[in-house]
């Protein structure tokens, strides 16, 4: 179960979207993150699943590495979803019972908001499995820059976030290595109601707490060690320059949410002629 999680993995390969600068894969992502709620029809999410697609492709990122980030949120995706079902109005009445009414609309909206998180984790596990934490930690603190100019902590912000990503594998294999220690001596974590499986997991969450705290201070330790004094005049063995990949992938993203702003326009001033299209159940 913990092993699903991707999110702060590196996979090291020599391909396109690695070697594309890390700044320019953030604002694209970020790029990528927003443009994601504006799409307001089925088809718009089948070009989003077309770019994701070509983006995997030119990454070399094993696909079985992309699936395992989604399988990580599937209870988050489940409960998202039935929320949605039950808690959105609308006007078509499919099924009603007591106070329980469960629309058309809703079902429709349910499924782009399922469909919306799950891009969302494949952009932001991509993002992490083409660039190391430490290009990260560079890539944010040169786009945060300008913010040194209201004596803002750019460099120890970026080295927090760094530090966050870098850690969460560590966690979840230290957590996968104490929850089979704790089933090697008995305990059992998928039997009994909900009460009983949120106790069974405080003997992981205690020891847990006390690996993490002893990692954080062996951390500062070998911080201190090497004389490490923040921002103050420090240079870089690798300096971020821009290059043909950078242009080629915003030119290439450019154009894809060129393609989604334009249908989201067409889609919001065509609303009443959408019954009438072949295939409407695209467009909705």
């Amino acid at each position: 179960m913990f092993r699903d999680v991707t999110l702060g993995q590196y996979y090291p390969a020599d391909s396109f979207v690695h070697r594309m600068d890390p700044r320019i894969k953030i604002l694209l992502n970020i790029l990528y993150l927003v443009g994601i709620f504006f799409i307001k029809s089925y088809f718009g999410f089948v070009i989003v699943l077309l770019f994701l697609c070509v983006a995997i492709l030119f990454s070399k990122v094993p696909v079985g590495s992309v699936i395992r980030s989604v399988k990580g949120i599937l209870v988050l995706v489940a409960i998202t979803g039935i929320l949605n079902v039950f808690f959105y109005t609308g006007e078509t009445v499919l099924w009603s019972w007591w106070i329980i009414v469960i629309t058309k609309e809703a079902l429709i909206f349910s499924g782009q908001m399922i469909l919306r998180l799950i891009f969302l984790v494949v952009g932001a596990s991509l993002l992490t499995l083409t660039t190391t934490p430490v290009d990260l930690t560079h890539a944010i603190e040169s786009l945060l820059k300008p913010l040194t100019l209201i004596k803002f902590p750019v460099h120890e912000l970026a080295l927090i976030m760094s530090l966050a990503l870098s850690f969460i594998p560590t966690l979840i294999e230290e957590t996968d290595r104490i929850v089979r220690a704790q089933k090697a001596r008995g305990a059992a974590f998928d039997t009994g109601g909900l009460v009983s499986r949120a106790k069974a997991f405080i003997p992981i969450l205690i020891p847990l707490l006390v690996s993490s705290f002893r990692r954080a201070d062996e951390l500062a330790l070998a911080m201190n060690a090497r004389c490490y004094e923040g921002s103050t005049n420090r240079t870089k063995m690798r300096k971020l320059t821009l290059s043909w990949r950078d242009l080629v992938g915003t030119l290439v993203t450019a154009v894809f949410f060129t393609a989604i702003f334009v249908l989201y326009s067409w889609i919001t001033s065509a609303a009443p002629l959408i019954p009438a299209l072949p295939y409407s159940w695209l467009y909705i």
